[in-house]
């Protein structure tokens, strides 16, 4: 059995409004496939396809005011309700505590000391490596669990060589963006194809896209709607790769935003959870952002 974690930044389930929520304003045939043909928003509620588990899932944990990346995706990789532990939701990078409360304990330390293999599937180019680790910049916080668990961050001699994943899927900005003239590119369909793929070599693997949350903050309808189009192509090629008897894939969010792109911040909504699997029942019990770390680790046979 194997779990890979697509984690989608600043997603929300939003009002069923086309002109300021992309979910509804654009087609995503495989997405809405997903969730008994509904499209993603506060009206979907739970659903439950062939091979799918669709739960909207609770960010705020509790905790007043707006979710931020830092303590939301640290409940997620902890499984722990860092917010309502620190006081407040904090990012988009995480604060000292909420680093050493990930430096404790965390998915990756959990799986690595198990004998466990897990990887974060995305390469990063060399000035991102440069930054990390002269200090300049602090790691997100999935990425302080990855560290913290003494696994590799892949290189561009990764994503050059295959093993590794472009965080906007198909590669394009690394050229648009970072200035390579000859990175590999690759269409949606196929990335998705090639994420499980490289899942495939792991227990565990992790694939973060952050380009929903930019979005989010800082882009128009139009550009929403042509980045979800991606990614439900990027998801057709997952389930026409995926064998649901050989594990889980697992989709979340760490809170809202680009649902509702009237603004630029983020949003109380709730979040979507998908589970797609023959297993998936397994999870039917996630309703906020911690449940999803334990429930991983007890699939996987780890005790946290």
């Amino acid at each position: 059995m194997r779990v890979l974690l697509i984690f989608l930044d600043g997603v929300g389930l939003g009002k069923v409004n086309p002109e300021t929520n992309p979910f509804i304003a654009t087609n995503l045939p495989t997405l809405q496939s997903l969730a008994n043909g509904h499209a993603w928003s506060n009206q979907t509620g739970i659903q439950e396809t062939e091979n799918a588990l669709f739960i909207p899932t609770s960010a705020t944990l509790g905790v007043t005011g707006r979710p931020q990346s830092g303590t939301g995706q640290g409940a997620i990789v902890t499984g722990l309700n860092i917010p309502h532990m620190i006081g407040e939701h904090y990012g988009p990078k995480p604060n000292a505590e909420t680093r050493a409360i990930i430096n404790r304990t965390n998915i990756f330390k959990s799986l690595v000391k198990a004998g466990k293999t897990a990887a974060l599937l995305e390469a990063y180019p060399p000035a991102w490596h440069h930054v990390i680790h002269s200090g300049k910049r602090l790691p997100s916080s999935y990425q302080q669990a990855v560290r913290s668990a003494g696994l590799p961050f892949y290189t561009e001699a990764d994503f050059r060589a295959g093993r590794a994943l472009s965080g906007d899927w198909t590669g394009a900005g690394w050229r648009t963006e970072l200035g390579y003239e000859d990175t590999p590119l690759s269409t949606p369909y196929e990335a998705g194809v090639k994420m499980v793929e490289l899942a495939r070599r792991f227990d565990f693997s992790f694939f973060p896209h952050w380009m929903t949350d930019i979005t989010g903050h800082r882009g128009n309808l139009q550009q929403a709607s042509a980045l979800l189009k991606t990614f439900d192509q990027v998801m057709a090629g997952v389930l026409d790769t995926w064998d649901d008897e050989e594990g889980i894939i697992i989709i979340t969010s760490d809170h809202g935003n680009i649902e509702d792109i009237s603004h630029r911040n983020h949003t109380e909504n709730d979040v979507p959870t998908l589970i797609i699997g023959k297993h998936r029942q397994h999870f039917a019990s996630i309703r906020d952002l911690t449940h999803i770390t334990p429930l991983i680790l007890d699939f996987l046979n780890v005790q946290p």
